[in-house]
């Protein structure tokens, strides 16, 4: 039989080799066709060969020694010393490793998947093959090598279907497998991730007694929280190693888990469990079981409605089952059972929130939450119907432990109270039996407790985003800092970069966009505004005005083009830009509890305004607006207009070179008013910048030296507010023509802005 197995081996190697061969010279197309062909078949038979029967190597324990001598089992296959026992493992363990990568790596693109295959699949399918009689022992064991076995014959196909596909690999893309520096570093983490999330639920029974150090299920004890601990460092790590790679990358190294949890988790769950005795109990349809078939189809077809059911209903039946596990006290940590429930209640916990932290599918919302319940009711009752009907066949069967008081004895007296309360009746010689209060009450609390979770899942993305923004902010903050160095050639760091325009106001070409949106706010708006200008700048709501303001003081970040003030370049010299600037938001935010007084010494502080200064210029302004008995209450017991005026005093308590305002006199009284228009006066006569928005429009015209009229995220124009008055132009007319479209056009992207004398 073993020569019909190697036959069978190599003329699979040679079909595979030829057929590659031949269409090496043609389109690249084919043979990508023929990859995936080959691993396609390569997965169907893995699939029939693992489902057909047990490996003989997981009847193996504590290196085959029974006593002082080998057990019956390892003699029998071939496996006659330790040395014997760990190639065998290591043979179907690698097996595993190096076929799951063939199966995936056709269809995606990832950049150490041809030097894996190349170094990697190639050593151990040849080795396989030359020692592919110790393989068919270690699988089907050693009557396979006296009778024809199909299992045997698979193994020796999916060897020779797997050498020929590590080989046309090194051939045709052996420049990609040719890595250098330190992509070879992420070859030996991809390795030794691979060989890790291949590892056989039976390993370490074979390599160790399986009795060895009993555990007591739902204590705590010191081995039950030795192994909850990778429910935490495993997604962290798995999350830190690839949040950076690309999302192709990223989804291949999901899947290969996923699916390499799957092959583990199944060991109980081959065609002899499904269509055996006890075929009831194998059904994997507890929650968590389910996870272990969801997830990685989800992953492989895109089902993205399917994955957040188990994204909001299995995470949390893991992370239960982990706290409460249902082996008894006599389960060993090393037994094949154990690790088969960790394996599986770790991955159903872990990777449906690595499926949305590393961007696969995106943060679900409320629909989608809404969407999952509903479909979590209808499994419930599913659940709940399959467990009475199926009672009647064993006694043991409890889908989500919905029909036992597996739950309710860990809950208390109380919860087993509930349970009293049954509703029983027969279907011809079938018995039903529900307990309707505690049922419900259990499916109520598993909704709330999984809008809890959800709460908690959003908490914890907020905060690793956070973490994530913060170091992204600081690399970009020393990125700028060796660029600004270098533009400033030797000068300090303080000084504008450009000196020339140290009295004005300069937007170049400024573009802004919100996220992704495929609508500009503000679109190519260029302006200069120089010292001793009061500046309007009109356009309706929405046209810009604010976005404009905000990405001048810093609030927004700018798309595209750039912002000047006082020679100082926004993006790349921020702070010493706000040291220019004073700001009157159309929103402010002061801190009520302070005194008036309190308030803006805080501001002169920010800013490094001297005590002399400060108190000079803050008496000028208490007595400008008036302010002398209200300048030392705390702030909350001030009107609406009150706090504007605290505000404006902040904004100027530092003598800024431009003042800028936005929507300033809105709630103001009269004569506010007329005080805040004089200060404007005032700070733009002694040469400084003073640039508002308002929709006043009789303000704009008796204040105002120069306006500019945004609409739709254009600048259209821009007007000396003193030469239409000469001409006895009317601005409110003016305005209204613009904003209408029937007067001025839109300045073009590539020309500057005009002004019209």
């Amino acid at each position: 039989m073993l020569t019909l197995y190697y036959l069978a081996g190599a003329l699979v190697l040679a079909g595979v080799l030829t057929t590659g061969l031949l269409l090496r010279s043609k389109a690249s197309q084919k043979l990508n066709i023929l990859f995936k062909t080959v691993s396609l078949i390569l997965a169907t038979a893995l699939f029939f060969r693992y489902m057909s029967g047990n490996d003989v190597i997981e009847h193996i324990a504590n290196f085959g020694q029974t006593g002082d001598s080998m057990s019956a089992i390892a003699l029998e296959n071939g496996m006659a010393t330790k040395a014997l026992v760990v190639l065998s493992l290591a043979q179907v363990w690698l097996a595993y490793v190096v076929e799951l990568l063939v199966i995936l790596a056709s269809f995606f693109k990832v950049k150490t998947a041809p030097a894996l295959l190349t170094f990697v699949g190639n050593a151990v399918f040849l080795l396989n093959f030359v020692l592919l009689w110790r393989h068919v022992n270690a699988i089907a064991g050693v009557t396979a090598m006296q009778t024809f076995n199909i299992r045997a014959l698979l193994i020796a196909i999916e060897t020779g279907l797997g050498l020929g596909y590590c080989i046309l690999t090194a051939v045709t893309q052996y420049e990609d497998a040719l890595l250098k520096g330190k992509d070879w570093i992420w070859f030996v983490v991809a390795l030794v991730g691979m060989i890790i999330a291949q590892l056989p639920t039976y390993a370490l029974s074979v390599v160790t007694s399986s009795t060895r150090f009993p555990m007591t299920a739902i204590d705590l004890n010191y081995y039950h929280r030795l192994i909850l601990y990778p429910i935490i460092i495993v997604p962290i790590t798995i999350y830190l190693t690839t949040k950076n790679l690309p999302v192709e990358t990223r989804r291949f190294v999901l899947m290969y888990i996923a699916w390499s949890g799957l092959l583990q988790y199944s060991i109980y769950n081959r065609f002899q469990d499904f269509f055996g005795d006890g075929w009831v109990t194998s059904l994997p349809l507890h929650l968590c079981n389910t996870a272990m078939y969801v997830t990685p189809l989800c992953l492989t077809f895109k089902w993205k409605k399917l994955f957040y059911f188990t994204y909001f209903i299995n995470v949390l039946g893991a992370f239960l089952a982990l706290m409460m596990p249902d082996y008894d006290s006599t389960t060993a940590i090393f037994s094949t059972s154990t690790w088969r429930f960790y394996i599986n209640h770790y991955q159903a916990f872990y990777m449906p929130l690595l499926v949305v932290g590393l961007g696969i599918f995106r943060r679900p919302r409320f629909k989608e939450f809404t969407y999952s319940m509903v479909a979590f009711g209808v499994y419930y009752v599913l659940m709940l119907i399959l467990n009475g009907w199926f009672t009647n066949y064993d006694s043991g069967v409890d889908y989500f432990f919905i029909n036992s008081n597996f739950i309710a004895d860990k809950l208390g007296t109380w919860a087993e109270n509930l349970r009293n309360a049954t509703w029983e009746f027969d279907i011809s010689n079938l018995h039903f039996k529900f307990y309707p209060l505690y049922q419900s009450l259990y499916f109520i609390v598993y909704i709330i407790l999984a809008l809890g979770v959800w709460f908690v899942y959003e908490l914890g993305y907020n905060v690793v985003s956070g973490w994530l923004d913060i170091g992204l902010r600081n690399k970009k903050i020393k990125a700028d800092k060796l660029a600004l160095e270098s533009q400033l050639n030797g000068r300090s760091i303080e000084e504008p970069m450009n000196v020339e325009n140290s009295n004005k106001l300069i937007l170049k070409k400024f573009t802004k966009r919100y996220g992704h949106s495929d609508v500009y706010a503000v679109k190519d708006a260029s302006l200069e505004i120089c010292g001793g200008e009061v500046y309007g700048f009109l356009g309706p709501n929405g046209a810009g005005k604010s976005t404009i303001i905000k990405s001048i003081v810093g609030i927004q970040t700018i798309t595209d083009g750039a912002i000047e003030v006082c020679g100082y370049d926004v993006a790349t010299q921020s702070v010493m830009a706000k040291r220019q600037i004073g700001f009157v938001p159309d929103h402010y935010a002061l801190y009520e509890r302070l005194t008036a007084r309190e308030y803006i010494n805080y501001i002169a502080d920010l800013y490094g305004v001297s005590e002399e200064e400060r108190n000079e210029r803050l008496n000028k302004y208490i007595e400008i607006f008036e302010f002398q008995s209200a300048i030392d209450n705390p702030i909350k017991t001030y009107s609406h207009g009150m706090k504007q005026k605290v505000t404006i005093m902040s904004a100027l308590i530092h003598n800024p070179k431009v003042w800028i305002l936005d929507e300033p006199l809105t709630g103001l009284d009269p004569n506010s008013i007329f005080q805040v228009k004089e200060c404007m006066k005032q700070h733009a006569k002694e040469g400084n910048i003073v640039f508002f928005s308002s929709h006043i429009i009789d303000v704009v015209e008796r204040i105002c030296d120069k306006i500019a009229i945004i609409r739709k995220g254009q600048i259209q124009c821009v007007k000396d507010v003193h030469q239409m008055e000469r001409d006895g132009e009317s601005l409110e007319q003016f305005y209204m023509e613009v904003i209408n479209g029937s007067e001025v056009k839109p300045v073009a992207v590539n020309e500057p802005v005009k002004q019209e004398a």
